[in-house]
């Protein structure tokens, strides 16, 4: 027992040490996003901004037209989601419940397919979706975002599913529940943990890509907050000011689904297991 409190304190010391090293680009990024352009390119450098430029987060909202590209990366995460939350459920169901030739090799097609990068179809990607006619749509990011998070969504759910007894879902089935009413009613309450991490992995794969937007998207008023932030971005000079300001604000949305969710993802697992 006494070496092990011996070795506390140099554990909290690494622990802090570690927990600042990891923090100190979003201090350099929150001092950034407060200084004049002048500041920001003085040598050397100062930490803390001489004056705060508070004007700097009415800009990028007035001149910048920060929230259409918000409104736009919300509407494709979101549209992303709820089309892979539709189609992982019933695949992970059916690859987890259902006996049929193939199972095992479509799951491992799926970590095959994960590994495919982005940069190898996005030619291919591009020539199909100006053949449907989708290109400058939000349809051709929401289709591509839910393609390319697919496969680890299903296999995600289908661990979860897994891990769920087959009495369960079989009582159901006994009481007279259709399978569809086994899903929605029995598996989904029980597997939320999984749900909820396959949802907010795809809405930040969503609210995160470039590659995809960039290559599809053309027109000012459709361009997600990636595309945005990437217009800070000159050819002479980057403004760093608005473009750390305008990253901070992107960061928002996603802190926030995960301070909502954390609060009630104990809830729906314990709420999920008891039949009414």
């Amino acid at each position: 027992m006494k070496w092990r409190n011996r070795g506390k304190p140099f554990a909290i010391v690494v622990t802090i040490l570690l927990l600042l090293f990891i923090l100190f680009p979003f201090f350099v990024m929150l001092s950034t996003m407060l200084k004049s352009g002048q500041d920001v390119y003085t040598s050397p450098p100062f930490w803390f901004p001489k004056k705060v430029m508070w004007t700097n987060f009415i800009k990028v909202w007035t001149e910048y037209d920060l929230l259409g590209y918000f409104n736009s990366s919300l509407i494709i995460a979101i549209g992303a989601t709820i089309f892979n939350t539709l189609l992982s459920v019933p695949a992970a169901y059916a690859v987890s419940r259902l006996r049929f030739p193939g199972r095992k090799t479509i799951l491992y097609m799926f970590l095959v397919i994960q590994m495919f990068s982005p940069v190898i179809v996005v030619i291919s990607l591009f020539k199909i979706i100006a053949r449907i006619h989708l290109l400058d749509s939000y349809w051709s990011l929401i289709i591509t975002d839910t393609v390319f998070t697919l496969a680890f969504t299903t296999w995600m759910m289908n661990g979860y599913f897994k891990s769920i007894p087959i009495e369960i879902e079989e009582a159901a089935l006994i009481d007279g529940c259709t399978r569809v009413q086994t899903i929605t009613k029995i598996m989904l309450p029980i597997a939320v943990p999984g749900l909820v991490t396959t949802m907010i992995y795809t809405f930040i794969y969503a609210w995160n890509e470039f590659l995809f937007a960039l290559s599809f998207i053309q027109s000012k008023p459709k361009m997600p907050l990636t595309i945005g932030l990437y217009n800070f971005v000159g050819r002479w000079s980057t403004q760093w000011q608005y473009l750390t300001m305008s990253a901070f604000l992107a960061l928002l949305p996603v802190l926030l689904l995960f301070y909502v969710i954390e609060k009630r993802l104990v809830a729906g697992l314990a709420g999920g297991a008891v039949k009414e």
